[in-house]
């Protein structure tokens, strides 16, 4: 039979599934923590073991071998433009769009303190906008000149005005920097181009960053590591919501992705007004949106979760516990493996998750501001209305474990007390129930057809 080995080396655990392609149905998932810091391949084969316990592998030929990867701290990226509102947020969406984990964003000229600090915050790519095309070309010459004296060993994308593109290529090519020039993130006010730049970032990590997280000797067992896992999570989610050539998509989705670390969410969403009168107000937004809430995680993230939020807002979702919210959260930093098997546990659990869900939702969706003129009230939106979005999908250990997760991704839903924020209304929710996003986003890349079919059959009804 001919099978693929898709293969995710997590932060924390390397996750291996083996799809039967001609059947399009998942064989097996195995997972084991993994081995970054010594040998990534002790992770992977620490799985890969467990695997052979699940299915007969010498009826299964392997003829693609492929992974994802966010170990060692996965894509870490600094974005650079000249407004921050403007060039150098749509740096940053472009980097997290390629799946990237943002370091900082700076804008204006960089002053040499600034450019230290981007030194010691140990970049894996630095992405280098600012300006519209035929706009501002001051701002980037002058971080371009500070880049070239200050960085010689970090891969450089160039996505700023094009008009400077010949200049910033001579500077960086006689510092001996390597870059790769692409196509402007802003080439006209308020209009975002950011598919060139997540495009360029890919090849780099490729090229160079697989390699600096000493992952070269995986690279020799398997077809390539393709991309960063978040950018594998959002190549689905595209994949499942537009569908193929041959295969109609679902529809506009969200995907939450609540982690230990980190909640993600994903939207693909034209996130045009949807209430007549309403008009669009500041920088336009990415057909396929990501961002990433690093203060929003079960374990590593637990006491910054406890912080955002509040006690009061915890025990709105878990009332009766018998737990010191701030201490409980303090455990769970202090736990990071730790795994609820008691009642109380599991309710507080998925009272995070419920916290986490509801207020990334409020960070992802946009925003209904009312603005007071002479002609009366004026409702301007700022960011994507997702009120009328299809589908609403969670994946992340809580959710999956869970036996409730529609209570959990319920949180994510409108919420008549904050009307402001636009989350969608009454979405169907489903989870991904296998695990099996990541892999299907590499999948996706030889086998969209196939992709899609099998994420139609696994992710499910909550």
């Amino acid at each position: 039979m001919d099978a693929a080995l898709l293969i995710d080396f997590g932060s924390t655990y390397t996750k291996l599934t083996a799809v039967d392609l001609e059947n399009e149905e998942i064989l097996a998932t195995a997972k084991d923590l993994t081995t970054v810091q010594t040998d990534i391949m002790i992770g992977f084969n620490n799985a890969f073991e467990k695997l052979k316990e699940k299915i007969d592998l010498s009826k299964v030929n392997f003829v693609e071998k492929l992974a994802c990867s966010s170990a060692a701290g996965g894509l870490k990226m600094i974005a650079i433009g000249l407004v921050p509102e403007l060039t150098a947020e749509a740096a940053k969406r472009a980097a997290l769009g390629a799946g990237a984990r943002i370091l900082g964003v700076y804008s204006y000229e960089l002053t040499k303190h600034e450019m230290e600090e981007i030194v010691k915050k140990k970049p894996d790519i630095i992405l280098l906008a600012g300006g519209t095309d035929g706009g501002n070309k001051d701002c980037i010459l002058h971080n371009a000149k500070l880049i070239a004296q200050y960085i010689k060993d970090v891969p450089i994308v160039v996505a700023g005005n094009k008009n400077a593109q010949d200049e910033i290529d001579d500077i960086l090519n006689d510092a001996h920097v390597y870059h790769k020039i692409t196509e402007n993130v802003m080439p006209r006010l308020n209009q975002i181009n950011v598919e060139p730049a997540r495009e360029v970032i890919r090849e780099i990590f490729m090229e160079k960053i697989v390699e600096a997280k000493g992952m070269k000797r995986a690279e020799e067992f398997i077809s390539g590591i393709l991309m960063p896992t978040p950018a594998a999570v959002l190549k689905a989610a595209r994949i499942l919501a537009d569908g193929t050539d041959k295969e109609e998509g679902i529809g506009e989705l969200i995907i939450v992705d609540i982690g230990g670390a980190t909640t993600d969410v994903h939207s693909i969403a034209s996130g045009e007004p949807s209430k007549a009168g309403v008009t669009l107000r500041g920088l336009q937004e990415p057909y396929a949106k990501r961002t990433v809430e690093g203060d929003l995680g079960m374990r590593v993230s637990a006491v910054s979760l406890w912080e955002a939020a509040g006690t009061r807002r915890i025990k709105k979702f878990v009332p009766n516990t018998k737990y010191d919210v701030e201490e409980r959260c303090k455990f769970l930093q202090a736990n990071v493996n730790f795994i609820p098997k008691e009642e109380e546990d599991i309710e507080f659990d998925e009272a995070l998750g419920m916290v986490a869900t509801e207020m990334a939702m409020e960070r992802h969706v946009g925003l209904i501001e009312s603005v007071y003129t002479p002609m009366g009230i004026i409702y301007s939106q700022v960011g994507k209305d997702l009120l009328n979005v299809r589908y609403l999908i969670g994946t992340g250990g809580v959710i999956v474990h869970s036996r409730n997760p529609k209570k959990i991704l319920s949180a994510g839903k409108f919420n008549p007390d904050t009307p402001n924020y636009l989350k969608p209304m009454n979405p169907e929710i489903l989870v991904d129930k296998e695990y099996i996003l990541s892999a299907m986003g590499l999948l996706a890349e030889k086998y969209p057809d196939k992709a899609i079919r099998i994420m139609k059959k696994y992710i499910v009804k909550a």
